[in-house]
């Protein structure tokens, strides 16, 4: 009776943590991300945050933050992004949470639009549509993000056909609250529709510019989706993947390069009177138990801790292999995964999530904070389509060159390519792109070298410096955004409209004016051990943990790297 009563008790509704805890009341506030650390292990705070509910109640907040001259940010209800973008420094700032700012979806069927609050979370979006029969072409894989978000970091799902992948290539209309005069009451509202210029700044933005009011998208009749997963060989991948995403309306390619396999997505849309009412259900977006995330971090700490190169392969290879034979999540009738093709509406394929809605407190999201459970870096960059064979070479190198060096993100969810297409957002990406996403261990402690670290080192500076890779803008580590202000042709006119919308960058930050090129001290850090997070690239020994064997050493394959490398002969 004693158990049953703990677990009647503890088998509550799981909700994920507050994105802003605040001392007293609304004020004295501390900001977190959905991992709980961000890439510097700062604390993050503001003097105040604002929960509007309406395009009114923001353009009082933001007129506050305008008459008492503080930095403001916005934040979401899961605060999903890497980088400290809702950050407004120091901790005199201001918070606009977007939490409460989240039910007006109003469909214009004439017209094919949908207009949207900016804190409308992607689930709830495109459950909506399909409601009236209607879909949203694309999407980012997880639905735990706003349509705000979504449009401010170039959140995009994968894809090279007719607009490509990025949601802001649908966005037909924004509206704006930004500062103003005295005059005018501190705050206004502006409308950037298809016809003015500055809607290619606005649509991603970093969230510089202003508060994302209301978006309008475009929308399309409801269609189906057909999913098979094929697996092969990598042995000409680099041959592949440029054609592969010509010859799919929403393939991806997951590669696991210590195992020497690929993962094929062919995923094309179908009529929606083809049957099948197929589910995406990733698996690592599902409820996990508590046990099983525990576990599976403490596991890695025991790889790393001994430095059990074969452990972490094995563990990689269950995990692939566990991914495989229950078809990622995919759910032919809603329940289990019976084959392929996985037929379903375009809202049921495009996105998942359901970890942040759990039912249950002893089933989370895995990386939850608070559990003591997953805790991971990634690193996310696009290459220039027409680079990726030479840097799927490259790579292929670099596995070859090291012993089991790649084992650490096969046990995630591998290399996972996507595409997007250039885009004409100034912050967009400039050319047809392959984006590659990698997951890896992150270590409890800030100076504590990783095993393989030098690997990741190297494939990170690979594609941001020899590659000229560009970063996610809600994603990676520092060192993915070192010089890249440079790789973005349209930057001086982002910066011309950022000036005349908010001229005392009161939105701007230090970390926002570091990564558009406005300040350049302060990116990268010299401590001791920088390196180890990605807050440096190493150029001492000291940058690595050289008390613990990792001592900065050139790369393997591409040799202008500099990364940690463990040398056990010098222990």
């Amino acid at each position: 009776m004693l158990t049953l009563s703990i677990v009647f008790f503890a088998d509550v509704l799981a909700l994920p943590p507050p994105a802003v805890t605040c001392r007293s009341g609304n004020s004295n506030c501390t900001i977190s991300g959905t991992y709980g650390t961000w890439p510097d292990r700062s604390t993050c705070k503001a003097a105040q945050v604002f929960y509007p509910a309406s395009e009114q109640q923001i353009v009082d907040a933001v007129a506050f933050g305008v008459r008492n001259n503080m930095k403001m940010k916005v934040v979401t209800r899961l605060s999903h992004s890497i980088p400290k973008l809702v950050c407004p420094g120091g901790d005199q700032g201001l918070v606009i949470s977007t939490k409460n700012y989240s039910s007006g979806i109003v469909i214009d069927r004439e017209a094919m639009t949908v207009t949207v609050d900016s804190g409308v979370e992607l689930r709830n979006f495109v459950d909506t549509l399909a409601s009236s029969q209607l879909a949203f072409p694309q999407s980012s894989y997880w639905s735990g993000v706003t349509i705000g978000g979504l449009l401010s970091t170039g959140a995009h799902g994968s894809s090279l056909r007719d607009l490509g992948s990025a949601v802001h290539e649908y966005v037909t209309s924004i509206r704006l609250v930004v500062p103003a005069s005295p005059a005018e009451g501190y705050a206004k509202v502006l409308t950037f529709t298809q016809a003015s210029e500055d809607l290619d700044a606005v649509k991603v933005s970093l969230g510089v510019l202003g508060v994302l009011s209301k978006i309008t998208l475009k929308v399309e009749p409801m269609f189906k989706r057909s999913v098979t997963n094929t697996m092969r060989s990598d042995s000409d991948l680099e041959d592949q993947v440029a054609t592969f995403a010509n010859g799919n309306d929403y393939g991806d390619i997951t590669w696991y390069p210590s195992m020497n396999q690929a993962v094929y997505r062919i995923d094309q849309r179908v009529p929606s009177i083809v049957p099948g009412n197929g589910v995406n259900d990733f698996i690592g977006f599902q409820p996990t138990a508590v046990l099983i995330s525990q576990a599976t971090r403490t596991t890695e700490r025991v790889f790393e801790f001994t430095r059990d190169t074969q452990g972490t392969c094995n563990r990689a290879r269950l995990q692939a292999f566990t991914l495989w034979t229950t078809g990622y999540g995919l759910k032919n009738n809603g329940v289990l995964f019976t084959g392929y093709p996985l037929i379903g509406n375009q809202n049921r394929i495009q996105t998942s999530g359901t970890c942040y809605n759990s039912s249950s407190s002893l089933f989370t999201c895995p990386w939850d904070p608070s559990i003591d459970g997953l805790f991971f870096h990634q690193t996310t960059i696009s290459i220039a389509l027409e680079r990726s064979r030479d840097f799927i070479l490259d790579v292929k190198r670099l596995r070859n060159a090291t012993s089991n060096g790649l084992c650490g993100p096969d046990g995630y969810s591998g290399f996972l390519m996507r595409y997007v297409k250039k885009s004409s957002a100034y912050l967009g990406k400039p050319e047809d792109s392959v984006d590659i996403d990698v997951t890896y261990y992150r270590a409890d402690d800030a100076n504590t070298p990783r095993l393989n670290e030098d690997v990741l080192e190297e494939l990170e500076q690979m594609a941001v410096f020899k590659y000229q890779g560009t970063p996610h803008w809600g994603k990676n580590r520092n060192v993915a955004f070192v010089n890249a202000s440079r790789k973005y042709p349209n930057l001086p006119k982002f910066l011309d409209a950022k000036k005349r919308l908010d001229p005392n960058a009161l939105f701007s930050s230090e970390w926002s004016d570091l990564v558009l090129g406005v300040t350049t001290a302060g990116l990268t850090s010299d401590k001791d051990h920088c390196a180890l997070e990605g807050l440096c690239i190493c150029s001492s020994d000291r940058h690595c943990a050289p008390e613990r064997g990792y001592f900065c050493r050139p790369g393997r394959v591409f040799q202008q790297a500099r990364v940690c490398r463990f040398e056990e002969r010098l222990v």
